[in-house]
Formats: structure tokens, C-alpha cells, sequence
């Protein structure tokens, strides 16, 4: 009696064991695609919207069902027609959460009602692989444009699956997706490898194929990336930051050159510690525990992109032409950093909490102003980059008329160079980033990677005027070409030709006045060569000629038809032709002997020579040795 009871209660529980749950549905409205039929998506089939095993069979023309073996107490689902493009909604065909089952005994019947499909697309995200040192009962979440960045919807929380991944499936109809996985704040938010933060992840609905399980690994969690040691810095943090600080150490130095040109170098100094301050904070402001304490230092090295350019032509200005006054039109060139200024106040004054979501969010006002920024900073820097060109032609012509040697530029030249290399760089990363948003395709780590070489190229100025502070100091001490009319110019430089200068002091000159001031100043230049003086400028010479400035440059002007300039320089080659047939000074270097005849540099000799003997000094050389 015992066994039989012993028998029937073990097949009553084999019975139930293996009783089957029946779902039954019941189809409101059409089928979209009639030929398909409905799939149960489920949490024990890892969400397969078509997966064959658990199609469901047709009952009749509206009623479906599946018979499932009860073996779990509990799972979520959903009704699909084999592909998330097409799963179920309530009747406006808005998102409905995944349904639940919960087992009850006796149960063995489940009847849901089908009502709609939804309108919007459903995507299925699968984090494969996580940090290794993420806590071990550490929760994971979705937060995107679709939910308002919230960093902790649970709505939108990741479930661990029995093979290690975490997944979530949602819905939304937005075309252009931005989201982020976090683990419930924003200070525990994914980052890259190296620590710094990482831009949103992006989705276009119009590239993702049906059924497709979007797969991700998260490099590394902002909080634990380790930052906050030397060695969170990447090398080119660290370059940048001996830039700054190498701009700050020119900022004290500069002043104490002996007889430096304090009016071009008082902007010169604020102009490196400007930059020397903004290299410091886009260095130190990249930083993650700094970032999340300080959102705000995101914004601030946008502010070098308007306010360098015309800094540096005024610089450029004060150097070469040595303006005395002020003048309130010199502000013109701050407008557009004035209103960049106003654009960026609401972030600036933002709460930190609010400025997080509105730098992950992308906020549409910010967003597009730091874009326009970009756009128009460009054209602010090509166009002084220009202004700057053309003051550096208009100085040497105008020195070339007063002066008979050359300013030493190369340092402005080689500032304008590096520029000119971040200008291109800037203007590829642009169209790129253009054609990558248009043709909805990720591509910010280009766009990240392309700013750090540009801000890399560009701190390379600082190092570039320290070392000319050391080499070459008298660049800072460049003097002021003396005006023929006594008025100071103002850029841009209107070339003046020869045959063409006129005042109240100058006068028409006779051939017969021209021949005879023509011989005195020859007779002078032979006899006295005064061009050995590798500073000798027009007024001096006319000093010694007891000429007033503006008649010997008459004389040189339609006397020879040359500029002050070329008239000196002319005969220095000469000298220098005399002393190369001359056996004294056969032991001396080409070189030597045009710094012995006035030349100051190997540049204005070579220059000078090729243009008054259309020959190179060295194809003269040999022609005399022959």
C-alpha cells in the first residue's frame, strides 16, 4: 500500500513537472506581414525575435498559441513577427513594457490580446565584455537621448545573462541615437582606456539590419580608470603642459631683455600667458576627477579660437610698426570673442549637476554654438593668418626704402607656419566631421585624435619663442622703420612705388640737379663706404651727405631706379667682388667676407647677390676660379 502511494505521488510530481503552459493569442487588427506569424521573444531564449522553436502555431484566423513545458517560474516576453522592426505596442502602436509570467499552481492557460505594432524601432543591446575591476554587484544602465540621459532609468537597466553578458532591449523613434552605459551616476559613467571621457556612442536606425543584436565592450569606467597620477597623463598632455609652462617662464623673461621693445612686447606677454594659461587648463581640464569637479573647464579652451588671432596680429603690428596710441578700434577685433563670451555664459554659470547632462547630451544651443565656434574660429585665424603676411611684405618694402639691411622674422614666419599647419589640419577635420554627420557615420575618435595633434602643433609656438628668447633675444627688439614724411603707417601697407613719393618738402629735380647730386653721392660711397655699416639707414646716410632724407631718396629713386635698399646692397657686392680677386683675403669664407662688406645675415647676402647678378655667390666663386 505504502509503494502504490509512493508511486502515484512521484508521478503526480513527474506530472508536474511536465505540465505544459498554453499562450493563447488573440490578433485584434491584421497581421503586417500575414505570411510570418507571430515569434515569442522571451528572457529564456536570449530575446530572439525569430527564433523557429518558439513560433507560434494558428488556431484559427485570429488566434495563435504555443505550448511551453513549465519549467520556469518566471520570464519576461514579447510577441514579434521574426524581427524587432516589428513588435507588438498597445492600440496607438505606442511601446508597452515586456510582459510577465509568473507561475501559479494549477495554472496551465495564459490569454493576452494583440493589439498593435509599434511604430518605432526596437534594438537589442549586449555588453560582452566589462572592466575587470568593476564591482562585482555593480548595476548597469542605459541613459541616451531617448530617456533624457538619465543615468539611472530602470526602464532602461541591464540584466546579467546565465553567459556573463548584460543586455537590455528598447524602443524609440529617433533616428540619430546617442547613448552611454553607466553604472547609475554620471561620475561612474564609461570612458576610454586612457581615462579621459569618452564621446557618446552613436546609432543610426537607417544602418541597423534587422534582428541584429548590437554587441559592445566597455573600455574602462571613468571613477576607477586610475586617474588623478602623473601617469594618467597622456605624453602629448605632458608636452602640452612643458608648453604652458615654458609660456609662463617667457612671460617673466621677456621683460627683462635689456632695451626690449616694450610696446610690442607688452602684448607679446599677454599673449603667452593668455595661451600659457589656456594650454593649462585644456591639459589639466581633460583630466576626470577635475572634469567631473569642473565641468565647466570643457568650454574654456574654446575661448583661445577667437581671441588668439587678432592678439597676435596686434602683436605683429606693435613689432614691426611700433603703433604709439591706442585706439578704440582696436577693440573691432575683439567682437567676435565678446559674443562668444555671451554665448557660453549659460554654460559657464551652469550648475555642475545640469552642465554634466548638457555636455554628454549634447544640448541643441550648446552643441551648436561650440560648432559655430569651430567653423568661424577657422576663418578668424585664416584671415589674420593673412593680415599678418601682408603687414610682414609691407614692413620689408617699406624698410627697404629707409634701411639697408633685413629684420630678423623668421620667428613671426615660423609662427605663421605652424599656424598654417593647424589651419589645414582644422579645415580636413572639419569636412570630414561634415561629411561623417551627413552620411550618419561615427567618427569621433578622428575628430578627437585630429584636435590633440592641432593642439599639439600649436603649443609647439611656445617652445618655438623660447627658444629664440635664448638664441636669438634681439628679436624682441626689433626697431621701427623711420618714415620718409615723418607719419607712422598704418596697416595694411599700401605699397609705394618708386618715382611716386611726394610731400610739401619734396621738390621736382632737374636732370641737371639730378646728375650733379648723383655724382656727390657716389664720390661719398666710394670714397668713405659707409655700406660697410650693416646698420645704415637713409638717414644717416643723408646725414653725412648733408642731404635732407626725403631728396637722397629722390635721387635713389630716379637716379637708379631701385630702392634704398638694393641701392646699398649694390655696392656691397661690388665691395665683396673686389675682396674675392683681392689675394688677402683669399683665406677668408664667402661668408666672412659679406658680413666684412655690411651684410648682417647669410639670407639677405644670397637673396641680394642673386637678384643684382642673377647669379648664386657660389656659381661666382667658381666662375672665378676659372
Amino acid at each position: 500500500m505504502k509503494r502504490a502511494a509512493l508511486i502515484c505521488l512521484f508521478l503526480c510530481i513527474v506530472a508536474l513537472g511536465f505540465c505544459k503552459i498554453r499562450i493563447e493569442v488573440k490578433v485584434k487588427n491584421p497581421l503586417p506581414l500575414p505570411e510570418s506569424g507571430l515569434y515569442l521573444a522571451a528572457s529564456f531564449n536570449n530575446w530572439n525575435p525569430g527564433d523557429p522553436a518558439f513560433k507560434l502555431a494558428q488556431k484559427d484566423a485570429n488566434t495563435y498559441f504555443i505550448e511551453l513545458v513549465q519549467e520556469y517560474e518566471h520570464f519576461e516576453y514579447k510577441l514579434t513577427q521574426g524581427s524587432w522592426a516589428y513588435v507588438e505596442s498597445d492600440s496607438t502602436g505606442a511601446f508597452i513594457p515586456s510582459r510577465q509570467f509568473n507561475y501559479q499552481a494549477g495554472q496551465t492557460i495564459v490569454k493576452i490580446a494583440l493589439t498593435g505594432w509599434e511604430k518605432r524601432a526596437f534594438y537589442q543591446m549586449v555588453i560582452k565584455q566589462i572592466p575587470y575591476n568593476t564591482p562585482h554587484d555593480a548595476t548597469l544602465y542605459l541613459a541616451g537621448n531617448f530617456n533624457n540621459w538619465n543615468p539611472r532609468d530602470e526602464a532602461h537597466r541591464l540584466h546579467r545573462q546565465a553567459n556573463g553578458t548584460y543586455q537590455v532591449n528598447f524602443s524609440t523613434e529617433l533616428e540619430r541615437i546617442e547613448f552611454k552605459f553607466t553604472r547609475g551616476t554620471w561620475s561612474s559613467v564609461e570612458g576610454q582606456e586612457n581615462g579621459r571621457m569618452r564621446p557618446n556612442r552613436v546609432l543610426f536606425r537607417s544602418k541597423i539590419r534587422a534582428n541584429q543584436p548590437l554587441e559592445f565592450e566597455i573600455a574602462t569606467w571613468e571613477d576607477l580608470s586610475g586617474s588623478g597620477n602623473f601617469l594618467a597623463f597622456a605624453w602629448y598632455d605632458i608636452f602640452i603642459l612643458f608648453a604652458a609652462l615654458q609660456g609662463f617662464l617667457l612671460v617673466l623673461a621677456i621683460p627683462t631683455i635689456q632695451d626690449f621693445n616694450r610696446k610690442a612686447n607688452r602684448w607679446l606677454v599677454f599673449l603667452l600667458f593668455f595661451v600659457s594659461c589656456i594650454l593649462l587648463i585644456r591639459t589639466i581640464g581633460n583630466q576626470r576627477d577635475i572634469a567631473q569637479v569642473f565641468p565647466f573647464l570643457q568650454f574654456v579652451p574654446d575661448f583661445l579660437l577667437l581671441a588668439y588671432p587678432p592678439a597676435f596680429y596686434l602683436y605683429v603690428r606693435r613689432l614691426l610698426f611700433q603703433s604709439d596710441q591706442f585706439s578704440p578700434k582696436v577693440l573691432l577685433h575683439f567682437i567676435p570673442s565678446a559674443l562668444q563670451i555671451f554665448a557660453y555664459t549659460p554654460f559657464l554659470l551652469a550648475e555642475v549637476a545640469a552642465l554634466k547632462v548638457d555636455v554628454v547630451s549634447h544640448d541643441a544651443q550648446g552643441w551648436w554654438a561650440v560648432n559655430a565656434v569651430a567653423v568661424f574660429g577657422w576663418f578668424s585665424n585664416a584671415f589674420y593668418t593673412y593680415l599678418c603676411l601682408h603687414s610682414i611684405q609691407g614692413y620689408r618694402k617699406q624698410s627697404q626704402r629707409s634701411y639697408s639691411y633685413e629684420e630678423n622674422l623668421h620667428f613671426l614666419l615660423t609662427v605663421l607656419i605652424i599656424t598654417g599647419v593647424c589651419l589645414l589640419l582644422w579645415a580636413f577635420t572639419l569636412v570630414v566631421a561634415a561629411i561623417g554627420y551627413l552620411n550618419h557615420r561615427e567618427i569621433w575618435l578622428f575628430t578627437e585624435n585630429s584636435a590633440d595633434l592641432i593642439w599639439l602643433i600649436f603649443s609647439f609656438i611656445p617652445h618655438l619663442l623660447g627658444y629664440f628668447a635664448i638664441h636669438q633675444p634681439e628679436i624682441f627688439k626689433v626697431a621701427q622703420p623711420v618714415s620718409l614724411f615723418n607719419v607712422t603707417p598704418e596697416l595694411p601697407i599700401e605699397e609705394v612705388k618708386a618715382g611716386h613719393l611726394s610731400d610739401k618738402k619734396s621738390e621736382d629735380l632737374s636732370d641737371e640737379n639730378l646728375q650733379r647730386l648723383k655724382q656727390q653721392v657716389e664720390a661719398y660711397m666710394l670714397q668713405h663706404k659707409p655700406y660697410v655699416n650693416p646698420k645704415l639707414t637713409l638717414n644717416e646716410l643723408a646725414g653725412m651727405l648733408k642731404l635732407p632724407p626725403y631728396l637722397l631718396s629722390k635721387v635713389i629713386n630716379e637716379g637708379y631706379d631701385v630702392n634704398f635698399f638694393d641701392f646699398i646692397n649694390t655696392y656691397r657686392i661690388e665691395e665683396f667682388k673686389r675682396r674675392m680677386e683681392d689675394p688677402h683675403f683669399q683665406h677668408y669664407t664667402l661668408l666672412s667676407i659679406a658680413f666684412e662688406v655690411g651684410f648682417n645675415s647669410k639670407t639677405a647676402f644670397n637673396r641680394s647677390f642673386k637678384k643684382i647678378t642673377n647669379q648664386s655667390p657660389s656659381e661666382f666663386f667658381q666662375t672665378v676660379k676659372v
